[in-house]
């Protein structure tokens, strides 16, 4: 019942911007945190950012100081691209790990579909 949904993606040239979100909807009782990763063509898929529920962020070291990951109060979350390089160039997946229902259990996993980035001049 609980799907994410990412969108934002596009083409987009060296030094562009882009913004993705990724809205969490169906039976959710509480979210505990909230990721972004990618997988670019032929590597392993890797973490780009993530937030808390208290808004506490982390980033790769390859996004620090061009990425920004934050939240608002709709279960969506958001990543602005800035300085975007070449090597960006991925499907950027969002990962939610949520407790869904209305009973507290354990926190589950749910991803989204991805939204493909392409960065090329």
């Amino acid at each position: 019942q609980v799907q994410l949904v990412e969108s934002g993606g596009g083409l987009v040239q060296p030094g562009g911007s882009l913004r993705l979100s990724c809205a969490a909807s169906g039976s959710i009782l509480s979210i505990n945190h909230m990721a972004w990763y990618r997988q670019a063509p032929g590597n392993q898929r890797e973490l780009v950012a993530g937030i808390t529920v208290g808004g506490s962020t982390n980033y790769a070291d390859f996004v620090k100081g061009r990425f920004t990951i934050s939240r608002d109060n709709a279960n969506t979350m958001y990543l602005q691209m800035n300085s975007l390089k070449p090597e960006d160039t991925a499907v950027y997946y969002c990962k939610t790990s949520l407790a869904p229902g209305t009973v507290w259990g354990p926190w589950k996993d749910y991803w989204g579909q991805g939204t493909q980035v392409t960065v090329s001049s």
